[in-house]
């Protein structure tokens, strides 16, 4: 039976850091949030701060490369709710920096699996929870082509693709497909990639989330 909630919901792969949390904290005054991400302390964290905000959150520790579980997942929204108003997709895989030479095929084939199988595997569960009016959020960091970006440029710009087909596939029909670009933002995985940038001047996260937001009407 479906559960009639007063807010929309929104639900946030890879919510328990950087973007994803952000988008959640940005989101909860206005969202029930789904959380999903596989770290269950991040994802309990996240739920203090939404609820200190006067939110609530569904938190759901798994792992998205998990496709029995995504799918059940997305029965469960569907059984609970009917449907949902938004999908952020920031959920995301980077390996070390190294030369296209020096690829190790487990490494690589990580990336391809958390970075473009899965989002592949996740469409179709969750076209049908946002309808013709759900908004489907994916987020460009364009490194493809770039040295020592192998692993993350190519299978970032491959999930980006994909999403740029779907948008352009539902342009007549919803949900309404965004792929945003977000400013450089002193996250863990740049921190990885940039370790002795200067961080005070990148844009911050929370900011960031809110501006992003805001492009899409919300």
């Amino acid at each position: 039976m479906t559960v009639v909630t007063e807010k929309p919901v929104a639900l946030i792969t890879g919510a328990s850091r950087g973007l994803g949390a952000a988008l959640a904290l940005a989101l909860a005054p206005s969202h029930h949030i789904v959380a999903v991400a596989r770290t269950t302390g991040a994802l309990e964290e996240l739920d203090d701060n939404i609820r200190a905000l006067g939110g609530e959150a569904t938190l759901a520790p798994m792992d998205i490369c998990v496709e029995p579980a995504m799918a059940q997942l997305c029965r469960s929204i569907y059984d609970r709710w009917g449907k949902i108003a938004l999908w952020a997709h920031t959920a995301i895989h980077a390996e070390p920096l190294t030369p296209a030479s020096h690829i190790i095929w487990k490494d690589w084939d990580k990336s391809l699996e958390i970075n473009a199988k899965a989002p592949g595997r996740l469409i179709p569960f969750i076209a049908p929870l946002l309808g013709d009016s759900g908004q489907a959020l994916f987020f460009e960091d364009d490194k493809a082509g770039k040295k020592f970006f192998g692993y993350y440029g190519a299978s970032k710009a491959a999930q980006i693709s994909l999403a740029k087909s779907w948008q352009a596939e539902t342009v007549s029909t919803g949900p309404k497909v965004h792929v945003l670009s977000p400013n450089p933002m002193p996250t863990a995985m740049r921190a990885r990639f940039f370790p002795g940038e200067d961080r005070a001047l990148l844009a911050g996260i929370h900011d960031e989330a809110k501006r992003l937001l805001a492009e899409i009407g919300l």
